[in-house]
C-alpha cells in the first residue's frame, strides 16, 4: 500500500444519532466521500461516510455503523486518511505535503541544508520546515522566492535563503526584529 495521507479530522459527536463534526483538509470538503473507505492512521479501523452536510468551518457527518452519540463520542480526535494514488492528480507548482516529506533541501549552490521535515500554514501561507543535520530546525516561506526548484523525482527541494540583514555594529548578521524610526536607538 502506498503512503497514507491525511484528509480529514473527527471532531465532537453532534447530537444524539451518531452524527460528528468532520475537519477536512481537501479542497472540496465533500471530496470525503469519494476516495471510499477512509482509514485510522494505523489501517486498522475503516470509515465510511453515510451523509455529509456543510456547517460553519466544517461538516456535519455520520459513518456508517456509528448510531449513537456515545459511539461518535469515542471518534473525536481520530484522522482519517486515504492511500495517495487514490487522490487526484496536481496541478503545476501544486504539491501534496506528503509528497515533499522527507526531500532533500539544498541551496541554490548545492550545498546541503537537511530534509523536508514539514509544511505548515498558520494562515500567512505555507512554510517550509527544514530539518539540518545538526541544530534547530528552519522555518522559511514556502514561496517560489524561497523555494525556486521542487524536484519531487529527483528527491529534492532547492532553497534560496533569504538575505540577512548586517548589523550595524562589529558586522554581525542580525535577524529583524522591528522596524526602527528614526531616532531610534
Amino acid at each position: 500500500m502506498s503512503a497514507l495521507v491525511c484528509v480529514a479530522r473527527i471532531g465532537a459527536a453532534h447530537g444524539v444519532r451518531g452524527a460528528v463534526k468532520l475537519w477536512t483538509f481537501t479542497e472540496d470538503p465533500f471530496a470525503v466521500r469519494r476516495y471510499g473507505p477512509l482509514l485510522a492512521k494505523d489501517g486498522k479501523r475503516q470509515f465510511e461516510v453515510a451523509t455529509a452536510r456543510e456547517a460553519k468551518d466544517h461538516l456535519v457527518a455520520t459513518f456508517k455503523g456509528v448510531t449513537t452519540r456515545d459511539e461518535a463520542e469515542r471518534l473525536n480526535g481520530v484522522e482519517l486518511y486515504v492511500p495517495r494514488e487514490k487522490l487526484p492528480a496536481t496541478d503545476e507548482d501544486e504539491y501534496y505535503h506528503t509528497d515533499l516529506i522527507g526531500l532533500a533541501a539544498v541551496t541554490t549552490d548545492g550545498e546541503t541544508l537537511g530534509r523536508v521535515l514539514a509544511i505548515h500554514n498558520f494562515g500567512a501561507g505555507d512554510i517550509i520546515e527544514i530539518a539540518p543535520p545538526k541544530g534547530a530546525t528552519m522555518l522559511l516561506p514556502f514561496s517560489n522566492a524561497v523555494v525556486p526548484e521542487v524536484d519531487i523525482e529527483g528527491g529534492r527541494v532547492v532553497i534560496a535563503p533569504p538575505h540577512e540583514i548586517e548589523g550595524e555594529e562589529r558586522g554581525e548578521t542580525l535577524a529583524p526584529s522591528r522596524r526602527r524610526e528614526s531616532g531610534d536607538p
